[in-house]
């Protein structure tokens, strides 16, 4: 059972192209989620691989995000954590390092009942805690959680025709952070990083995968838009935090050195 308030169901939002705001989540609290939620945002990540999180925790933030109509995707640390955050109630999962054709095969089996080898249980919050029947527990996961493959690498790139084309692979997140390091590049504008990105993003575009990207700034996200990319990730609840406490200690003391 998988609950957008009145959405679409999240796997049809990303294929579809629809365009979303959201945020990578690195505080192990269901604050962040609540108050992004009342604000508009229409996802966020649950950073189990740089973030300090645990089973529990994560279970704590899909069930806020439930809660409150914003749908709550988890990176992965490594795929045996799929079945888990799935059966907690993901609307999807992003998995990193996704670099091949057969590493994308083994992702999308693990996220799919029906052509793939999720493990089955509808006792869980995704399945209603048994009240969704089996059937109807199948259909509505297979067709309502994304899968998003990260390319973060360069061995990704030569063969990402053949990632794009795997069966149940929704999207492709551009990795510009780890695509950076691998290549020694001093930053993501790096002519190397350019095109790797451009060779992602015209690979979703020939074969009708959806591109997800963090963007630093409005310009960037523009510069991305023209590319295809429609997933739009703005910093962390971390960034959000430190912008809103720079901002108002610049405010308050902005005014009181005035007077």
């Amino acid at each position: 059972m998988v609950q957008e308030g009145k959405t679409a169901p999240f796997r049809q939002r990303v294929t579809d192209r629809e365009r979303m705001f959201g945020t990578f989540l690195k505080t192990p609290t269901v604050h962040a989620a609540e108050i992004l939620a009342q604000e508009g945002y229409a996802f966020v990540v649950i950073d189990e691989e740089h973030a300090p999180f645990n089973p529990e925790t994560t279970d704590r933030i899909l069930s806020a995000c439930r809660a409150v109509g914003i749908a709550g995707m988890v990176r992965v640390s490594d795929t045996s954590q799929i079945l888990r955050v799935l059966d907690c109630g993901a609307s999807g999962v992003l998995v990193p390092h996704v670099d091949s054709a057969e590493r994308a095969r083994e992702v999308a089996a693990l996220a799919r009942y029906r052509g793939g080898a999720r493990g089955f249980s509808n006792t869980t919050r995704a399945g209603g805690w048994g009240l969704t029947g089996m059937a109807d527990h199948i259909a509505g996961q297979d067709t309502g959680v994304a899968v998003v493959a990260m390319i973060e690498d360069p061995r990704a790139i030569d063969c990402i025709d053949e990632i794009a084309a795997v069966e149940g692979i929704d999207a492709f997140f551009i990795g510009r952070g780890d695509l950076t390091v691998a290549y020694g590049a001093a930053n993501a504008s790096a002519p190397d990083v350019r095109r790797a990105v451009d060779a992602i993003t015209a690979s979703a575009r020939r074969t009708g995968r959806t591109v997800f990207v963090l963007s630093g700034t409005a310009e960037d996200a523009v510069e991305m838009a023209g590319k295809g990319a429609t997933g739009f990730l703005m910093a962390t609840d971390h960034g959000f935090m430190r912008q809103g406490a720079r901002s108002t200690l610049q405010s308050y003391t902005k005014a009181l050195d005035g007077n």
